[in-house]
């Protein structure tokens, strides 16, 4: 791993290169599911408890609360109480919602915060969830210390008649739990962790269930043109991870850069992975969001 000048004023750039490999997948043992009951269904969550200062993880559409299995352990033995929840639609919370756009799954975390009684919290936020991060933090700014982002998509991207024509094909018939599977497992370009297929599995089940995928459909449809219009008022401290081959980015580096840009935040670029970086490389990931979190929440 090699650091190089940051490109932006108070912002660190990362290149992250290793040969493709499995990442061990250093896991802690499975806690128990928890559920919060909010207005129109119930979130789910797990809790490892302690004194530490609180980490709430959130994953992206259409995975589940065990994508921050590799980060997990390491958060915990830093002294930090991490809390993964399960978004709207999707792994053990309510399949059914009336609002699932970023902006209701960031009051769900706040919500979640306030109902431990342990914030300020750091928000970790995957993909869509990036922005939920940071709608949590403009709808509840004392309850939230910074934000990490993985893989952020905060922006509609310019418009793609074929992307959307694809997209609606593939959520059309009995066959749309393989489509999206199918894309997901594209997300992983450099290597994968050692229980990939597990993992795999476990979502495939979950989005056989009844309601995930029209959830998921519903998300996929939603526009981000909130999200992106308070990208410039926000104040809270932020660290932007971005992997240079994320293929929901025709440009993921110039992606990360714009985003960091605009909320004079951190980067970490990591070489060759892609929507996942903390999975793909969570033994760079992991000590870098780590030391992003010693300094905003120590």
């Amino acid at each position: 791993m090699t650091r190089s000048t940051p490109p932006l004023a108070g912002a660190a750039t990362v290149a992250a290169a290793g040969a493709p490999a499995p990442v061990p997948a250093a896991r802690s043992a499975p806690l128990p599911t928890r559920t919060l009951s909010v207005d129109g269904g119930t979130i789910a969550y797990d809790d490892t408890g302690g004194p530490g200062p609180l980490v709430v993880a959130v994953p992206g559409m259409g995975d589940l609360r065990a994508e921050y299995r590799l980060l997990r352990p390491a958060l915990q033995r830093a002294g930090y109480r991490v809390v993964t929840m399960d978004v709207r639609g999707f792994g053990d919370s309510s399949a059914e919602w009336a609002d699932l756009s970023a902006r209701a799954v960031g009051g769900d975390v706040v919500r979640l915060i306030e109902a431990l009684g342990a914030g300020p919290a750091v928000v970790l936020g995957n993909s869509f969830a990036a922005g939920s991060a940071l709608w949590a933090a403009r709808q509840a700014p004392a309850q939230v210390r910074s934000v990490v982002l993985l893989g952020p998509i905060v922006r509609d991207g310019p418009p793609d008649p074929l992307a959307r024509a694809v997209v609606r094909l593939g959520f059309a018939g009995p066959w749309r739990v393989w489509f999206w599977m199918t894309y997901w497992n594209s997300l992983f370009p450099s290597r994968r962790p050692d229980d990939h297929a597990q993992a795999r599995r476990a979502l495939a089940a979950n989005l056989r269930q009844p309601g995930r995928m029209r959830a998921l459909a519903t998300m996929v449809g939603l526009s981000k043109a909130d999200t992106e219009a308070i990208v410039a008022e926000a104040k809270v401290p932020a660290f932007v991870v971005m992997g240079t081959r994320d293929i929901d980015f025709k440009d993921p580096a110039g992606e990360a850069r714009w985003l960091a840009g605009a909320l004079s935040a951190e980067l970490m670029l990591v070489e060759g992975a892609g929507h996942y970086p903390h999975l793909e490389r969570a033994d760079e990931v992991g000590p870098a969001v780590l030391d992003f979190l010693r300094r905003t929440a120590p």
